[in-house]
């Protein structure tokens, strides 16, 4: 007689393989979807695949749009790591941006004052700031209530969006902004550089991809990151060892706000330039799609963004080119993390028939 078996047995070769076979079934599926909305799959594919990608300014807004989501993802990843699970990177990323925002504000008032840069660096500080304070409410909740921190960091969100609300229809709104909710339009000292002429892609990026070697730095080569490494896969091993829970959570959640703050930050100083009534698109929810992607690491995360944020661009260009809706773009980012857990699933626990 036979039965199905399941056998744990995965190398970490495959399961770096996993991202890119959920990918590729990904774009599979994708034709299958654009068949039965009754487009030309190959065209379809082209367009949400492609085109994002055709010139040297589509290629800018894909590392723009790259920027805030692995800002997100590399403290997602830390809290993961650590066993803490942070779903609120969306409302920590509003609280960072109405943080800076504000900032910027404060100091735009058209008469001489700090230079552009120093006010962009305090913006910058009170993003991550912010932040790190709205995941800290959870650390806290967690901490001292054991309140479950999934639900109160996802709560977290819409709190954070409602507070935005407020701001921008109370103290922080344009007077002269023809009753519109929003602020008024940053100087543009109070920009964040552009790289390229031309281009929207700012100094954001660069900042990005510094962070990223840092934090690999610190998860793979430093003693507190290899304590949150163990803590979250041998707690019993961590609290022998005297590693302390506590300050694993405290510590993960608060880089996790921080950097989901600082992507506020950029956002607002950077393609918005205003504070408005929506800061973010859900790059705080696509990110942690992103750190799985990554495979939880801080540069596996790069890879993982890059892909994001090409959904997001095919899914603009797709509802332009091929008069789809904008939920194409949530339909491709759900078949990817779908298939990408199938894809883990089925390499760490390989079928097999036993007698």
């Amino acid at each position: 007689m036979l039965k199905l078996e399941l056998r744990a047995g995965s190398s970490r070769s495959m399961a770096y393989f996993s991202p890119v076979l959920a990918l590729l079934l990904t774009i599979f599926f994708g034709a299958l979807l654009f068949m039965a909305l009754g487009k030309n799959p190959l065209t379809g594919l082209q367009v949400f695949l492609i085109e994002p990608i055709r010139s040297k300014a589509a290629i800018a807004e894909l590392l723009l749009k790259t920027t805030p989501l692995v800002l997100c993802a590399l403290g997602l990843s830390v809290c993961y790591r650590a066993n803490v699970w942070n779903i609120g990177a969306e409302g920590q990323l509003i609280a960072g941006g109405l943080a800076a925002g504000s900032t910027i504000l404060f100091f735009d008032t058209g008469t001489p004052g700090l230079s552009g840069g120093m006010v962009l660096l305090l913006a910058t500080c009170a993003g991550v700031v912010g932040g790190a304070a709205w995941s800290s409410i959870t650390a806290l909740l967690r901490d001292r209530f054991n309140a479950n921190e999934i639900l109160v960091s996802l709560m977290l969100t819409y709190i954070a969006q409602l507070l935005l609300m407020y701001a921008v229809n109370g103290p922080l709104k344009d007077p002269g902004g023809m009753n519109f909710p929003q602020s008024k339009v940053f100087s543009s000292d109070f920009l964040l550089p552009h790289l390229f002429q031309g281009s929207r892609l700012h100094v954001g990026f660069i900042v990005m991809l510094i962070a990223s070697g840092l934090m690999a730095v610190f998860v793979y080569r430093s003693f507190a990151g290899y304590r949150l490494t163990v803590g979250g896969l041998a707690p019993l091993a961590a609290r022998y060892a005297g590693f302390s829970s506590r300050k694993a959570l405290w510590l993960s959640l608060l880089i996790s706000g921080g950097f989901a703050g600082m992507a506020g930050a950029f956002e607002v100083a950077g393609p918005i330039g205003q504070v408005l009534p929506s800061i973010s698109p859900g790059y705080g929810f696509a990110a942690i799609i992103v750190a799985f992607i990554g495979r939880l690491n801080p540069i596996g995360t790069i890879f993982g963004g890059l892909v994001l944020s090409l959904f997001y661009l095919g899914g603009e260009m797709a509802q332009s080119r091929l008069g789809l809706p904008s939920a194409i773009t949530g339909l491709f980012q759900g078949m990817l993390l779908f298939l990408l857990l199938a894809c883990d699933t089925l390499i760490n626990y390989r079928l097999r028939w036993q007698k």
